[in-house]
């Protein structure tokens, strides 16, 4: 369904909180979204990028984590009050579509794309060297194709599936740092293992203070806790087929800050407080580190199985995500139209076949050149990352003021604190992107994004100069017998023969 035809001016066929019909299958339930929303926030982030943020900033890391996952709930809420006035799994590409115009769509979806490509490549490919852990006469190559074909195939059969395999990704990281929490409070308490005898809550301040680095080290780890929490709004995307959004939706976006408390800070403390922080370092896992100091043999291997898991985890949300967000692009006439065709299952089939064809063209560029090219392209992702999210706080800013207004119905999940929080949210990551310009280590993210902007904005004016009236009007600007009808400015009723 186009944004276009989802004005029907308002008249309770598709009342906030209820979703227009897409020709997705709703296979999500309460149990698969949930476990999504918390795998989205869980990553390699956490258990290999911590290390480099701790030893940038010491144990002041955890008010880091702290703050950013704050502005991460703003936006999660701010999404939840778009997913609730209209679920779709355009999410916030159709959103960027309706209230800031169609050329942020454009440029939002074709982004949001191009970051679960990159990631696929680089998660796919770290999965590979993960396995070489167990067995380094395993081929990299063929580790990363078997992932990747074996990935696919997952998401060809159904989204029950995808949803099923997600939940036991998630599962997995969830024991381990549950786990990983209760051995190092048993530790800390009661004394045990090679650690007992150093282990305290005193070393959050008795090496060099909480702050060691200062408050600058501090801020200047802001861009790595940024990047830790990328995909946590994937859940958006799994609007369109959510079995029930308006019930489901809500909770997983509310559990947002116990997620973060949990599973970042409370992790965070307990490792911190085990071993001092004078001993993390960047390329070394801080789980691996802790288990270590406690003496558990299986320590290592245990951490491997599970940051191989969180890449595969990644990779699977990357080709669920692309699939949906191309044939999105489709349907309102800013991409190929046969991205729009369905499988009998309901599923993009072309559009995630194609984003998984760029994968494997990626693994084997990886192989090949593993050098600074490919690293360019790499760090692109985090930056085009961060663009999703301005895009959701800037429609909820615009969403809100018309509903306001009275121009559209109020939205059943309301973000509170709204527009400050939004604002203040906005803020902060500008801030971090100005960080990421005065860091040497993390401007390179930022020098691929202008070549990318001109690259859309070139796309963009070859198809408006083919069909003009598919981009020119505003989403939600059709009105009357057309948009009750379903059909797009530009667009005949049987534009694709696509099932819809």
């Amino acid at each position: 369904m186009t944004s276009v035809q989802v004005d029907k001016e308002h008249d309770g066929s598709e009342a906030a909180g209820q979703a227009p019909e897409e020709g997705y299958q709703r296979g999500l339930g309460n149990r698969q979204i949930q476990m999504i929303a918390i795998g989205g926030a869980i990553g390699t982030g956490l258990f290999l990028g911590a290390g480099k943020a701790i030893e940038k900033a010491g144990p002041s890391i955890i008010v880091a984590y702290a703050i950013v996952g704050l502005v991460i709930f703003f936006i999660m809420r701010a999404l939840g009050e778009l997913l609730l006035y209209r679920p779709v799994s355009g999410s916030f590409a159709e959103y960027g579509r309706e209230f800031l115009g169609p050329f942020i769509g454009f440029v939002t979806g074709w982004t949001y794309w191009l970051f679960w490509v990159v990631t696929g490549i680089t998660e796919v490919t770290a999965a590979a060297t993960y396995v070489q852990y167990w067995n380094n006469h395993i081929p990299q190559w063929a580790a990363a194709l078997v992932f990747t074909v074996a990935l696919f195939g997952i998401n060809l059969i159904s989204v029950k599936i995808f949803g099923e395999l997600e939940f036991w990704f998630s599962m997995v990281k969830v024991t381990a740092i549950i786990g990983m929490i209760l051995i190092g409070l048993g530790v800390i308490t009661l004394g045990f293992s090679d650690a007992g005898d150093t282990a305290s809550f005193s070393l959050l301040w008795s090496d060099g203070g909480f702050f060691p680095r200062g408050i600058g080290g501090t801020l200047m780890t802001l861009q790595i806790v940024m990047f830790a929490f990328l995909a946590v709004e994937l859940v958006g995307v799994t609007a369109g087929e959510a079995t029930n959004p308006k019930k489901v939706l809500p909770k997983a976006i509310n559990t947002v800050p116990w997620r973060i408390g949990l599973f970042y800070i409370g992790a965070l403390i307990i490792i911190l407080s085990v071993v001092s922080w004078t001993n993390f370092h960047e390329g070394v896992s801080p789980f691996v580190a802790a288990f270590q100091k406690i003496g558990l043999p299986a320590g290592a291997g245990i951490v491997n199985f599970v940051v191989l898991t969180a890449a595969l985890s990644s990779a699977n949300s990357g080709m669920y995500s692309t699939g949906r967000m191309l044939r999105d692009l489709a349907l309102n006439g800013q991409g190929p139209k046969f991205f729009t065709r369905l499988s009998k299952n309901g599923l993009p089939t072309w559009g995630t076949g194609v984003s998984v064809a760029m994968m494997l063209a990626g693994v084997w560029i990886n192989y090949q050149w593993p050098g600074e090219a490919f690293n360019y392209v790499v760090s692109f992702a985090t930056i085009s990352g961060m663009w999703a999210w301005i895009v959701i706080l800037l429609s909820q800013l615009r969403y809100r003021a018309k509903a306001n207004r009275g121009l559209l119905p109020q939205s059943e999940f309301r973000a509170p604190g709204s527009p400050y929080t939004s604002v203040f949210a906005l803020a902060f990551i500008a801030m971090v992107i100005v960080m990421m310009g005065v860091d040497p280590t993390a401007r390179i993210s930022l020098y691929a994004a202008p070549v990318w902007a001109i690259i859309l904005a070139v796309g963009y004016l070859s198809i408006k100069r083919r069909n003009e009236a598919a981009l020119s009007a505003p989403a939600g600007a059709a009105t009357g017998a057309s948009a009750k009808a379903g059909e797009t400015p530009g667009k005949t009723g049987k534009d694709d023969g696509a099932q819809r």
